[in-house]
């Protein structure tokens, strides 16, 4: 197709379409050639008029159509809607069914354009097609062609806006389902781990130490209890000037500078984070402990702590011990029940500032563990008997040089220890100025030779098994051999008959040994073991000796000699008080034991376990060893009339032995009596032994036994034995 022109399209006769109007023509447009063109459109006046009909000119041509109104309308308000129809090419008048209907909803416009006819069948008008390229203008002899009608184009097909909205809705629900799932985890699951991590880094830590239980004696008498005091800690974090900070600390703890420096050292946990606490003092006076507060020292903390406190200073020291700076036993029943006297302590966990704001942060996190305090102890100690004990064995010990001493009083019907002293002693609220050797208890860890006192023992198993009576009488040579050995006699009998009160009293080695080869080895053995020799008697220290025997199968022939009278035996002073503690109680022996009983942190009391007992000897027979051992203190010239107690009956047995070290024998003699009164009713058993490496322990070991006994009886306001109820003994009998 030619493209078209510029120039106005002209109908046959040559003149431009749309140029002129045919007013007078009233006859309905029948396709005439210039008709509708733009020209004519802009003729048009705002009135619907064109400009000639507004200036009254006449419209040219024959043709011409006059201009009406369209049926059922006004004349429109809007003077550009006929411009709009011609441009629209009458489309919307064709899709009416009228020529020239106006638009909806509009005012009606008056068309004075005369309809064309078109090329082709008269009567078909087509629209009026816009042409946007000029096209040539046609010849005039040839009518104009039809153009033919072109189809819009169909629009592109578009998704549909319905699912799309659907899957934008879905997808972003997902996304705040996953959002408030992430949320929950973060508030409800994970809250702890994020919440702690920060917490870590400013918490601080204090110890809050356990009240450390007491120790009572049998009535509730303190012998060793704690007093509050301070601690001082180190943050070592915080410290700015180490050495300056411990030689500031130094004086008033009385530790040495370069140990608090090393205490202030930083150092890493377990865990891999930095030590924030690190004691520096233990037990530190409440007045001292002001005085580092005043100092202000960065990293320098004070806090409640305790104090051990010894009342009586040496007073049953060596039975007691006593505690570290961090209140841990270390010697005696403190090492010995440290688990149920230290309790559990506590601890603070609180959130606190840096720098000059290291203080806890108010409403920050704060958590405790309150401390257990520890249990309490009651002893069997009695705590004026125990102290006069001490003073009656120290005085006796005075001047002696590298002497030991140790004394015990049981009571005979239950084995309660009442006194158990030492000597050399030291004052357990000091101990670190004490000897180590002085800080041993000497009844459970001094391992001797008995000597005579172990006779008591053959003799009372020789009268178990029938081998004699009390009335049995032997001759007794000055001395006798064992094995290649020979055993003598200090009171030499010269082959005369002696009772067995005789043999006792003038401790006849050689009356000892003949009583016990008629018993034999085997039996003396088992009575032994009876009577608690060879293993320990679990009073409750800790370290108890428990002795030994000599077996069956390592004895000599001087063995038969040596074993009977106290020799090739080793035992400690608690054992040998324990084994005439069962003569005493009618034959019957019981456990020694120096704990009565426990007292919870609630107040509870729990009695300790029952003693161990066992019999030993018959009633009948511990009855009449008893009165053959009060021949010891009643004869004439007996080895222990020093040890006899005015106004009461007592029955014990003096000994000279050794004293043994790692199994060797030591210079010098152990001498010890051991006896029990009133003898017709013990009520106490006194052991008392003393090593002097001089000698002269037999004149310490009996007047202290009588001092003792005589103390203890008043104590306990025990009668005194029965006017001329003292047995009358004859040793060489007729």
């Amino acid at each position: 197709m030619p493209p078209r022109s510029d120039e106005p399209r002209r109908d046959p006769t040559g003149s431009r379409r749309g140029s002129r109007r045919d007013a007078a023509d009233s006859e309905p447009r029948t396709g005439e050639p210039g008709i509708g063109g733009i020209s004519g459109a802009r003729a048009y006046t705002p009135r619907g008029r064109t400009v000639r009909e507004e200036r009254g000119t006449p419209v040219r041509g024959a043709n011409a159509e006059q201009r009406r109104t369209p049926r059922g309308s006004t004349r429109s308000g809007d003077p550009f809607r006929p411009a709009l129809q011609v441009l629209d090419g009458g489309r919307a008048a064709a899709r009416s069914g009228r020529r020239d209907a106006p638009a909806a909803g509009r005012g009606g416009v008056v068309r004075t354009v005369a309809p064309r006819t078109p090329r082709g069948t008269p009567g078909d008008v087509p629209p009026p097609r816009r042409r946007t390229t000029p096209r040539a203008p046609g010849r005039g002899d040839r009518p104009a062609a039809r153009r033919p009608s072109r189809k819009p184009p169909r629009p592109p097909k578009l998704a549909d806006p319905r699912l799309r909205l659907r899957l934008g809705t879905v997808l972003t629900l997902a996304l705040f389902v996953a959002i408030g799932v992430r949320l929950i985890f973060l508030q409800a699951v994970d809250t702890p781990a994020y919440a702690g991590g920060g917490v870590a880094d400013r918490t601080r830590t204090v110890e809050l130490p356990a009240p450390r239980g007491a120790i009572y004696d049998f009535r509730g008498e303190p012998l060793a209890h704690s007093v509050e005091a301070r601690y001082v800690f180190a943050d070592p974090t915080l410290i700015e000037d180490r050495a300056t900070t411990a030689k500031a600390l130094s004086p008033l703890l009385g530790i040495p500078a370069s140990k608090l420096t090393d205490l202030m050292k930083p150092r890493k946990l377990e865990t891999g984070k930095p030590s924030r606490f690190e004691y520096l003092a233990r037990g530190v006076e409440i007045p001292t402990a002001k005085q580092v507060l005043a100092l202000d020292l960065p990293g320098i903390g004070v806090h409640r702590d305790e104090r051990r406190e010894v009342p009586g200073d040496d007073l049953a020291a060596n039975l007691i011990g006593f505690t570290s700076q961090d209140m841990v036993g270390l010697e005696g029943l403190e090492a010995r029940y440290d688990d149920l006297l230290a309790g559990q302590d506590g601890k603070r966990v609180y959130e606190a500032g840096l720098g000059d704001l290291a203080a806890p942060i108010p409403g920050g996190y704060s958590e405790t563990t309150p401390a257990k305090p520890g249990s309490s102890l009651t002893l069997t100690i009695d705590r004026d008997l125990q102290f006069r004990t001490q003073q009656i064995l120290s005085a006796g010990m005075a001047g002696q040089k590298g002497a030991t001493a140790a004394a015990v009083i049981i009571d005979v019907a239950t084995g309660e220890v009442r006194a158990q002293a030492s000597d050399p002693t030291y004052n357990a609220a000091k101990p670190g100025d004490s000897d180590p050797v002085a800080r041993e208890d000497a009844a459970t860890s001094f391992v001797v030779d008995p000597g005579s006192v172990h006779k008591a023992i053959t003799y009372g198993a020789a009268l178990q098994e029938g081998v004699i009576t009390p009335d049995t009488t032997l001759p007794i040579a000055n001395s006798i051999k064992m094995g290649d050995t020979w055993f003598s006699d200090t009171h030499p009998a010269n082959g005369r008959k002696m009772s067995l009160p005789g043999m006792l009293a003038f401790s006849s080695n050689v009356g000892a040994i003949t009583v016990a080869d008629k018993l034999g080895k085997e039996r003396l053995i088992d009575y032994q073991k009876r009577f608690g020799l060879g293993q320990p008697t679990r009073e409750g220290l800790p370290g108890e000796a428990s002795g030994r025997l000599l077996p069956a199968d390592e004895w000599s022939g001087s063995s038969y000699g040596s074993v009977p009278i106290g020799h090739s035996v080793d035992a400690t002073p608690l054992q040998m008080a324990a084994a005439y503690a069962a003569i005493a109680n009618d034959g019957t022996y019981v456990q020694p034991h120096l704990v009565k009983e426990t007292i919870g942190p609630d107040g509870k009391r729990t009695p300790a376990p029952a003693p161990i007992t066992r019999p030993v000897l018959s009633p009948q027979n511990a009855a009449a060893l008893r009165t053959i051992l009060e021949a010891v203190t009643t004869v004439e010239g007996a080895t222990g009339t020093l040890a006899a107690v005015p106004g009461y009956r007592v029955a014990g047995k003096t000994g000279t032995g050794w004293r043994l070290v790692d199994g060797k024998k030591q210079p010098g003699e152990v001498s010890s009596f051991i006896g029990m009164a009133p003898a017709e009713k013990p009520r106490y058993v006194i052991a008392v032994f003393v090593y002097a490496p001089g000698g002269g322990g037999a004149a310490i070991a009996n007047p202290a036994f009588r001092d003792m006994m005589q103390f203890t009886l008043r104590h306990y306001r025990v009668p005194p034995s029965p006017s001329g109820s003292a047995p009358k003994f004859v040793v060489y009998p007729r």
